[in-house]
């Protein structure tokens, strides 16, 4: 398939510097061609971070990094207004968020007010400061990484913040295998570095491809089946978790949905979606656009096993 090839370039590159987690590297391959931002879930230390610098500097493209603190102002990330006591003037100092590839690390650090200044930049691809409003460079994408809700000092992200990311993916412990490697790797003499292998022209070429993947009606009436469970489970026949379920996706989970199917399916040289790409990435998508109701937190249900028992029930094409 056309412009599959950079893909395998660049996933070689990554594994210099990332051992295992291919589910990890896969999903980040899945935003950069679908055009999606990408929300990293794991505890510390589990090579989030890296893979996405690695990501970035396999692509010649502009990266920044900005550490959510609790502390963090929105004009932190956006940029401000300065003014200029010589010309008596103000004048716009652009933030780090004018990137192609902005890494939000630990973004449920930071208090709702600098969350939601991303919300703008995420959705309309420009930011306001000012008077003035600035389109940001193409491609963008945000690639956010938070620590489990759980622990010490996060704050929960917005349901429209969430909303924003195309996918929501929860990184586990490698295997002792994959440790064994890990330990070698960071306490030998050895440096991977990673060099820049694709341009931001075969990124955008390769995006137009994934839009051009055949979805057949039969798919799109999957997507919406499943969807369409998540706002009502007794269009699924599932009584049951009408009280579990305060809220479901919306049409934007329609969307990426099918966009992610389609990058997945471009991802295994293929040039139309089958049932499969669905079901591979549903749970990264959904998870974090279905709301919990207090009697599912009670009971101790969480969103992956409503999501898997919405799959056993819809109808398959």
């Amino acid at each position: 398939m056309q412009h599959i090839e950079f893909i395998n370039t660049l996933r070689t590159e990554l594994q210099q510097a990332i051992v295992g987690q291919e589910y990890m590297v896969e999903r980040l391959l899945l935003g950069l061609l679908a055009g999606g931002h990408i929300l990293l879930e794991g505890v510390p230390g589990l090579a989030k971070t890296l893979a996405i610098k690695s990501m970035a500097s396999g692509i010649n493209a502009k990266f920044s990094r900005i550490q959510f603190t609790p502390d963090l102002l929105p004009a932190d990330l956006t940029g401000t207004m300065i003014y200029n006591p010589k010309t008596m003037e103000f004048s716009v100092k652009k933030g780090p968020i004018f990137a192609n590839f902005v890494l939000a690390d630990e973004i449920n650090r930071a208090p709702a007010k600098v969350q939601s200044a991303l919300l703008e930049a995420m959705q309309e691809r420009q930011v306001t400061i000012g008077e003035n409003t600035f389109a940001l460079p193409s491609p963008f994408l945000v690639l956010a990484t938070q620590n489990p809700i759980e622990q010490e000092g996060t704050y929960r992200l917005p349901e429209a913040q969430a909303d924003r990311f195309m996918l929501k993916c929860v990184i586990s412990y490698p295997s002792m295998e994959e440790e064994r490697l890990i330990i070698r790797q960071n306490t030998g003499n050895t440096n991977a570095a990673i060099r820049a292998v694709v341009s931001l022209e075969e990124i955008m070429a390769a995006r137009n491809s994934v839009r051009e993947i055949y979805v057949s009606e039969k798919i799109e009436k999957y997507i919406l089946d499943i969807v369409f469970a998540t706002r009502d489970p007794e269009l699924a026949r599932l009584k049951k978790l009408k009280p579990l379920i305060q809220y479901g996706g919306s049409p934007r989970a329609s969307i990426n949905l099918a966009l992610a199917a389609k990058a997945f399916a471009f991802l295994h040289s293929r040039e139309y979606v089958i049932p499969e790409d669905i079901r591979a990435i549903v749970h990264d998508v959904l998870r974090h656009r279905i709301g919990l109701t207090y009697e599912a937190e009670a009971e101790n249900v969480k969103v992956e096993d409503i999501i898997s028992e919405i799959l056993t029930m819809v109808q398959v094409p």
